[in-house]
């Protein structure tokens, strides 16, 4: 064996070390299907071996394990945001987001880039490809949501997207998007109502993009056609609607009737009464939600006003609403996904099972993430360990394709 190649191997091992692929370890805790001892096996990033035990340490006998928590919509965190146009973003700024939601047992998001200008879609979203592969992420980043600019322009359904970048669906604009974030643009969120919509989703359909519907006041049949072409989701469902419509004719109905549609639903505590949860849950039960998020760049800030990306003036309240006061609208959320799940349990009465389902094994399922969001041999070891206590879930640990990546200091 030559020098060079000697060199060669032992470079390939210690990237092998620092990428944690060989990774080898086990957790334990109540399996989050059934509450029963289970110790969770892993090596090389992925499950190998799920034993039944007879009991827990005193110390981790309330605590569950379970999937990580995928999130498709994140707008920012920290006081960065995906289209900033007063803070720059940077490599920096992405890998504080990634971190900050290893600690809020979030092991797989979708970097969300909402209503802006094409210049500022084209530099974010090369940056965010960069850090989509680079291995500090894990494989965190799963790919990108791009939440307009293709929606309504009417007050109310807009919500907080500013106008003047509000615009008609444009293939040959959308493709220099796509390019530039290196074919990593997993969903797109549009109004079918507006000019071009329908081609527009079909295309999509093609490249196997998921498209959702949102921020729109599309007609039954305008919905309908929507999904025949291939839409498969309703984004934040019950919100991006003006605060008055038409009690019969409105894009609620539409979208909950149709059994092929899937929705996902912000349980923040503030964009949904509890009243609204349970009525979707009832309506497209455990297998059709997706909880999401919609986590601004306020989240994890103090209360007090900020000024967005745009140049708007927001308020995040003491009581953790973000409100955008010019149009006496929500402005996206401060809370992590995690927050979601002890609230879906709360109000609608539903099991943990069915609360991870709904927000990781159902994203992973909608958007081909075939190696996450259960707990089975062969899938990626993206694992958190967590109490939940008066509907509160409070993480322990989160591994990330076999690595722990944050562990409590309680």
């Amino acid at each position: 064996m030559t020098r060079i190649r000697i060199i060669l191997l032992f470079l390939v091992f210690l990237l092998a070390v620092n990428t944690g692929s060989y990774a080898q370890g086990s957790v334990e805790g109540l399996f989050y299907l059934d509450h029963t001892p289970v110790r969770v096996e892993y090596n090389d990033g992925k499950i190998t071996k799920i034993v039944r035990i007879e009991k827990l340490s005193e110390e981790n006998s309330r605590v569950f394990v379970a999937p990580g928590l995928i999130d498709n919509q994140v707008n920012g965190y920290k006081g960065i945001s995906f289209v900033d146009t007063g803070r720059e973003l940077t490599a920096e700024g992405i890998d504080l987001i990634t971190t900050s939601f290893w600690e809020a047992g979030i092991t797989t998001y979708f970097p969300t880039l909402t209503t802006n200008d094409h210049g500022i879609y084209l530099k974010n979203f090369a940056l965010l490809a960069k850090a989509k592969n680079d291995p500090a992420s894990r494989g965190s980043i799963a790919g990108f949501h791009l939440e307009g600019p293709y929606i309504s322009p009417e007050d109310g359904h807009r919500g907080a997207h500013p106008l003047r970048h509000v615009r008609k669906p444009d293939w040959d604009e959308f493709m220099e998007l796509y390019k530039a974030s290196e074919n990593n643009i997993l969903q797109v969120t549009l109004a079918p109502e507006i000019d071009g919509a329908m081609e527009f989703i079909s295309r999509c359909q093609e490249l196997g993009i998921r498209v959702g519907l949102g921020h729109h006041d599309g007609s039954s049949a305008q919905i309908t056609e929507a999904i025949d072409r291939g839409a498969v989701i309703a984004t934040h469902l019950g919100n991006g609607l003006a605060n008055t419509i038409n009690r019969h004719r409105n894009p609620l109905w539409p979208q909950l009737s149709d059994d092929r549609m899937n929705i996902s639903i912000i349980c923040d505590g503030f964009h949904l009464l509890p009243e609204q949860i349970r009525v979707f849950f009832k309506t497209k039960g455990r297998e059709r939600i997706i909880l999401t998020s919609d986590v601004s760049s306020l989240g994890g800030l103090p209360a007090g006003y900020y000024i967005n990306d745009v140049g708007d003036t927001l308020e995040l309240t003491p009581e953790g609403a973000v409100v955008y006061p010019a149009q006496n609208v929500l402005s996206g959320s401060a809370a992590p996904l995690s927050q979601g799940i002890g609230h879906i349990m709360k109000v609608t009465g539903c099991d943990l099972a069915a609360a991870i389902q709904m927000a990781s094994t159902n994203p992973a399922r909608l958007y081909g993430l075939n190696d996450r969001g259960e707990i089975k041999p062969g899938k990626r070891a993206d694992l958190i360990l967590f109490t939940l206590e008066n509907f509160t879930m409070e993480v322990i640990k989160t591994v990330v394709a076999g690595e722990v990546v944050y562990r409590s200091d309680r």
